[in-house]
C-alpha cells in the first residue's frame, strides 16, 4: 500500500512541477514581446487635394518574374512526392502512371511492343496531317502541347 502512495505522490509532485514551469515559460514569452502601441487618432488617412497625387497613393512594386532556377524547383518539388529534398525512383516513376495506363489498353500492368507501336503510330498518323507518310517541322511544332491559360484573379 506504501508504493501505491508514494506513486501517486510522485506523480502529482511531477505534474505540478510541469505546470510551473510551463506557466514560468509562457510567462516570460509574453514578457518578451513588446507592448502593441494604440493606433492614435493622429494617424487618421490624409486625403492630398485635388491634383496632386492619386487618393490610393503609388501602385505596388511587381513581383518579379519566374526565374530559370526557380522553374526548375517547382519542376523538382513536383517529382518529390514525400518533399524530402531527394527524389526516388518510384517518386520519378508515379508522376507518369496515368500515361502508361493510357498505353496499357489490355489493363494487365505491362506494355507490350504492341501497345506501345499501336500508340506511336496513333501518334504518327495524329502529326502527319497532309498524310504523306512524314512529319515537316510545322506539323512536329503543331502538336507541342497547348498552354493552359492562367486562371483569372476572383478579386
Amino acid at each position: 500500500m506504501g508504493r501505491y502512495l508514494a506513486g501517486v505522490v510522485a506523480a502529482m509532485l511531477l505534474t505540478a512541477a510541469g505546470l510551473f514551469w510551463w506557466q514560468s515559460r509562457s510567462q516570460a514569452a509574453a514578457e518578451e514581446r513588446p507592448p502593441a502601441s494604440p493606433v492614435s487618432a493622429t494617424a487618421a488617412i490624409e486625403i492630398p487635394p485635388d491634383g496632386e497625387a492619386d487618393a490610393m497613393g503609388d501602385a505596388p512594386p511587381m513581383p518579379p518574374g519566374a526565374t530559370p532556377q526557380s522553374r526548375e524547383q517547382r519542376r523538382f518539388a513536383r517529382y518529390d512526392r514525400n518533399r524530402d529534398g531527394i527524389i526516388t525512383r518510384i517518386e520519378m516513376l508515379s508522376t507518369r502512371t496515368n500515361a502508361f495506363r493510357a498505353l496499357d489498353t489490355d489493363g494487365n500492368n505491362l506494355l507490350s511492343f504492341e501497345e506501345w507501336a499501336v500508340a506511336t503510330g496513333d501518334r504518327f498518323a495524329a502529326a502527319d496531317a497532309n498524310r504523306d507518310g512524314k512529319v515537316t517541322p510545322p506539323e512536329f511544332a503543331a502538336t507541342a502541347p497547348k498552354e493552359k491559360p492562367k486562371a483569372k484573379c476572383r478579386c
